[in-house]
């Protein structure tokens, strides 16, 4: 019997078997639908361009075809993908030090001072929403040009990150271990290290892994603004139509973001 109520269902069309739509619904589908058509009407490339443009596409690779293999430039580059994994790790590992707090203090239920969450939550917010290439302008207008802005943007950018997780981790943690500690008198501060953290821990590890490889990533643009690392010298070799440089620069980042994302991977494993 089950089975042929099954078969008579699917048998259905789609539009009844997705149920009764009300009017708002509906509304609101037309809406979405129209707002996706519109956008994709105003800025999306026409078949003609894409056409148009990919004859100046293969002038280009060829242009960038084969990579420079100088060894003085190379060298350059080497040490330059050193600066950017060093902003990376940096920016990180100070961007995860200072989420912890951020992110106890905006955890519902676990922060000492719950009537202010909400300012610490919207600080969290604010930090993740302005974008990375805006807060290296900041840092480069404050403290100058190189590494020290490019590390304090991926501090800030970390910290919207983590501080967000780290605060719902903490939120979602056991609350049984929680109890048992506030009913012996533990402070909140004990009640963090002796039962939320050690309970969050996996999904902060992961979260921590996560930022690492955005950090990455975001370090490389951030050259470009002059916050450091390698993107310096990738616009350099574009300003300068030094095509076959930029090749080799490209090449070198994706080799080193395919490799932490290995490394971050077999770490994820390992630790879970």
């Amino acid at each position: 019997m089950a089975d042929h109520t099954l078969n008579r269902r699917d048998n259905l069309p789609i539009i009844a078997r997705m149920g009764k739509v009300s009017a708002l619904q509906f509304t609101l589908w037309v809406v979405v639908g129209a707002v996706i058509l519109s956008s994709i009407y105003a800025v999306s490339p026409s078949p003609q361009r894409v056409v148009d443009g990919v004859p100046r596409l293969a002038n280009l690779m060829g242009r960038m075809l084969p990579p420079e293999t100088d060894p003085q430039f190379l060298g350059r580059v080497f040490w330059r993908l050193v600066e950017t994994m060093q902003i990376a790790i940096a920016g990180t590992a100070l961007g995860v030090l200072l989420s912890l707090p951020i992110g106890w203090l905006s955890a519902r239920g676990i922060s000492p001072f719950q009537p202010t969450t909400f300012l610490f939550k919207a600080l969290i917010s604010f930090f993740r929403t302005v974008p990375d290439l805006v807060w290296a302008l900041i840092f480069v207008i404050t403290v100058g040009l190189g590494a020290v802005a490019g590390t304090m943007t991926i501090m800030v950018d970390t910290i919207g990150f983590c501080g967000r997780f780290f605060g719902e981790a903490m939120e979602d943690a056991d609350k049984d271990s929680q109890q048992a500690l506030e009913a012996i008198g533990a402070s909140k501060f004990s009640i963090l290290c002796g039962a939320v953290i050690p309970d969050a821990m996996p999904s902060l590890i992961n979260t921590t892994l996560f930022a690492l490889e955005k950090a990455v990533r975001s370090s490389v643009v951030l050259g470009l603004v002059g916050a450091g690392g390698i993107g310096q010298e990738l616009k350099s070799s574009f300003d300068l139509f030094q095509y076959r440089k930029a090749a080799a620069i490209m090449l070198a980042i994706f080799l080193i973001v395919l490799v932490m994302e290995w490394v971050t991977d077999k770490l994820r494993r390992s630790l879970n």
